[in-house]
């Protein structure tokens, strides 16, 4: 499945400005390395560049960095 087929989503935060703004996609578990358990994938793109590189992260991964985003 290619990321051009996944549903992205867009902070409400981001406005549209043309900040600086990531979209997310929360996808069904595919092999990660060291992660095969996890039931959930979130993949992370850039939004001003949609056809550039797709960061995956593991579900236990993508919260952590949510957590720390939000100051938490």
């Amino acid at each position: 499945m290619s990321a051009e087929s996944f549903f992205w989503r867009k902070s409400s935060h981001s406005g549209n400005n043309g900040g600086n703004c990531v979209e997310v996609s929360r996808r069904p578990a595919f092999p990660l390395p060291g992660h095969a358990d996890d039931p959930l994938t979130v993949a992370v793109r850039d939004s001003k560049n949609r056809h550039g590189a797709v960061l995956t992260l593991s579900g236990p991964v993508w919260e952590k960095l949510r957590g720390r985003l939000a100051g938490g």
